[in-house]
């Protein structure tokens, strides 16, 4: 038997109704909704099942709410006697990673997701940031072609890393817009403009890294029960202060999915479960070897059936 890897997902993946099955037929899923509830102060239950979708959309909404949802589903999942060999998120799903390794409490992982919504829709005022999916286009030809722009219109950087051919830009609108227009000659064959509320994973987000700094040194960070495999280098950190280094750090920084994979694989890991909304990581870790396999646990009905056999 191979190696299992437990990933969660990151923004984009939220959907009106998610979790919402799981909270009808699980108690320990009801359990991690209430828990929400009351840590936060109101409904992200209603919010996850219900929406509107424009409120669930809004990044200090949508960041408790996929943490709740992967955390409930998580919860209800364990009861099937699955265990981990790794963990990893992508971008706020590394939250969700470090409560499945034991490293935070739900209940403080909640509140920090939301603090780190609010403070990274505060960073940059509306209509300065950007970012965009750039499709084709080669890592190290994209990341010149930024530096080029960075020195003459204005920041951009890569902010997400997903899988061959696939690499988000953010920065400034100047910047964004610059490597659309010039993407091809880093071999791109379509750029596409992301609806966010701000250029994350960019050093334009120093703002929002300094104040959730000061949340994260008041809460407890435990050791990691089972490696995590950071979004910042890809490498496999168990030391909790180490981890919540990692945190300030990947606020401004790419997170490295296409990396993470690619060493999960080199160390053994044949199954990836995915938990949470979605099948986003399912679609990424395809692309980044066809031959990998992953089990989706986004649903009460997906907990029942997922074979890991």
């Amino acid at each position: 038997m191979g190696k299992i890897a437990f990933v969660f997902p990151g923004q984009g993946a939220q959907a009106v109704g998610m979790g919402k099955d799981a909270y009808e037929r699980f108690e320990a899923s009801r359990d991690i909704f209430d828990r929400a509830d009351k840590a936060l102060g109101f409904s992200v239950s209603g919010l996850s099942f219900e929406g509107p979708d424009e409120e669930l959309r809004q990044t200090a909404n949508t960041q408790p709410a996929l943490l709740t949802t992967s955390v409930a589903l998580l919860e209800a999942f364990k009861q099937r006697g699955v265990k981990p060999d790794y963990v990893a998120g992508h971008s706020l799903g590394e939250y969700s990673a470090l409560v499945a390794a034991g490293v935070l409490a739900f209940d403080d992982a909640v509140r920090l997701v939301r603090s780190r919504g609010l403070f990274m829709e505060q960073a940059v005022p509306g209509g300065q940031g950007a970012m965009a999916a750039t499709l084709g286009a080669e890592r190290e030809a994209l990341e010149a072609l930024c530096r080029d722009v960075s020195a003459t219109v204005g920041l951009v950087e890569l902010a997400n890393v997903n899988c061959p051919g696939q690499i988000v830009v953010s920065g400034t609108a100047a910047g964004v817009a610059a490597v659309a227009e010039r993407g091809k000659e880093a071999g791109a064959k379509r750029v596409i403009p992301l609806d966010v509320s701000g250029p994350f994973h960019s050093s334009l987000m120093r703002p929002a890294a300094d104040k959730l700094a000061g949340e994260l040194a008041k809460v407890e960070f435990k050791d990691a029960a089972v490696p995590v495999v950071v979004n910042v280098d890809a490498k496999p950190v168990t030391d909790g202060n180490a981890l919540r280094e990692l945190l300030v750090k990947q606020v401004v920084s790419p997170v490295l999915w296409e990396d993470t994979v690619k060493f999960l694989l080199s160390e053994g890991v044949d199954t990836f479960v995915e938990i949470g909304s979605g099948t986003v990581l399912a679609g990424l870790i395809k692309k980044i070897d066809k031959s990998a396999r992953v089990v989706s646990v986004n649903s009460a009905a997906a907990i029942a059936e997922a074979e890991l056999a």
